[in-house]
């Protein structure tokens, strides 16, 4: 798994950006996605991330990835909505 968590001063910067990382994973917090993680989910991000938003960095623009390895994943502590996160839902219709 991936943590990955940006910050763009350019409104439209950040929502590309956010609407990008929406095909690989799932909003944690309003800057921050959980991200499958593969060779070629990251090698896509990267290659992304120099392609279109790196040359459109500010002084106080980021991006930051967190690799989260499974035996870190399975420690991770949640609280709130997060817990549910994690739960299995089964919905019979």
């Amino acid at each position: 798994m991936l943590i990955v968590s940006y910050d763009f001063t350019n409104n439209k910067t950040r929502s590309k950006f956010a609407k990008f990382l929406k095909k690989y994973g799932r909003r944690m917090q309003y800057s921050v996605f959980s991200v499958h993680n593969s060779p070629r989910v990251l090698r896509n991000i990267l290659t992304e991330i120099e392609a279109k938003y790196k040359k459109l960095f500010t002084k106080t623009d980021s991006i930051v990835i967190f690799p989260v390895c499974e035996g870190c994943r399975g420690k991770t502590i949640r609280y709130g909505s997060a817990h549910h996160d994690i739960e299995n839902v089964v919905y019979f219709g």
